[in-house]
């Protein structure tokens, strides 16, 4: 993207472009495919499930520094286990600790975070799909009761509203990947959504940080309804039943900004995290020493409790990063919402409303059975 930056030389200021650094269009696309083919996984048998690595909590496991931290705790002691002839006098009094009251405090915290970040997520997702049911309700409203150059007209703005919307997200929370010039232009040269001179009046608002863009959008839908109304093309009860359905896509589209704006606290992840940095390494020690010393050593049992320690990582860090993955559900993530698939949906479905043509009245004959 080209935006650009005064800076000052001496008597001379110069504009200095700032690069874009978001996805282009093609590599969302790539993202979006790759977010669709994961969401048919979740019927796969579970064998085929676990074959794969993309989407799935593997890769934070492997990355995850503090996994790798609490097995070489494990392993280290293990191996001083079997170096050392003698049973050490830690191991007798670590028979008197509990670590075990410590894993189910944090197994309850981390299952109530999971569930916290789920009910935001598919909250989100509820937003995105109400947003766009408001603008195929419009649009059929529009098609059936408004001339089609009016009833063009809204839509196309409408539709406009909803992709700047989703551009705007990048002035709060941890930002989006879609930008105007790689997103929301794409497809207003695709759907020819905007005029020129309509773009020339929007540019004072900078879409890629503020939602302002959508705001005005969603007031020029507002103003094509009144128009249609004080032209005798609707009445003032069908009025309020468009500016209905138009607000009820802005209080959508606000509450996928607010959301975003307002992550869980992070009082409580760093809660989170410090137990889970402090309990894991007391885990592994306990389970170490618990695995056997002098002549009760075995091969066998070390591998078995190395496994336990590591599936326990896995239930730590796992649920953790499924938390955090869940905060932002309008990121670059694979496990995010498919925003392209919603507007292109969307997009898909107002043209099928739009070029909607019914079969010559005048008919005769039941065609159904219906009557």
């Amino acid at each position: 993207m080209s935006k650009s930056v005064a800076v000052a030389s001496g008597a001379d200021v110069y504009v200095e472009p700032i690069k874009e650094d978001r996805p282009d269009f093609k590599e969302l696309k790539e993202i979006e495919k790759q977010r669709r083919e994961i969401l048919l996984r979740a019927e796969l048998p579970f064998w085929r499930i676990l074959m794969f690595w993309s989407g799935t909590c593997l890769k934070e496991i492997v990355s995850d520094t503090l996994v790798w931290t609490t097995i070489i705790i494990y392993v280290g002691i293990r191996i001083y286990a079997w170096v050392v002839t003698y049973v050490p006098d830690s191991v007798t009094l670590l028979q008197k600790t509990n670590v075990g009251i410590l894993g189910g405090f944090l197994s309850f915290f981390l299952v109530l975070f999971v569930n916290q970040t789920n009910g935001r997520f598919l909250e989100m997702y509820g937003f995105s799909k109400a947003c766009s049911g408001r603008i195929q309700d419009v649009a059929g409203l529009a098609k059936t009761q408004l001339p089609i150059e009016v009833a063009d007209r809204l839509v196309r703005h409408f539709n406009a509203a909803h992709i700047a919307g989703y551009v705007g997200l990048n002035a709060i929370g941890m930002g989006s990947p879609y930008s105007k010039t790689y997103f929301f232009d794409h497809y207003n040269e695709e759907a020819k959504l905007l005029t020129p001179a309509e773009m020339e009046e929007l540019s004072r608002h900078d879409m890629d940080h503020s939602g302002l863009c959508m705001k005005e959008l969603v007031t020029w839908c507002q103003q094509d309804v009144t128009d249609a109304r004080v032209a005798g093309h609707i009445d003032t009860y069908q009025e309020k039943y468009f500016h209905d359905k138009i607000l009820a896509f802005r209080a959508a589209m606000d509450g996928m900004y607010d959301y975003t704006d307002q992550p869980p606290h992070f009082f409580y992840i760093h809660f989170l995290v410090l137990l889970s940095a402090l309990y894991l390494p007391l885990f592994a020690i306990d389970t170490a020493y618990a695995a056997g010393w002098g002549d009760e050593k075995s091969y066998g049992l070390d591998v078995l409790q190395g496994l336990i320690v590591f599936l326990q990582c896995v239930f730590v860090v796992g649920l953790r990063s499924l938390a955090t993955n869940m905060i932002d559900p309008y990121g670059d993530d694979l496990e995010d919402l498919s925003v392209i698939n919603y507007v292109e949906g969307t997009l898909e479905i107002c043209r099928t409303i739009m070029g909607a043509k019914q079969a010559d009245k005048g008919a005769s004959g039941v065609t159904t059975g219906l009557l």
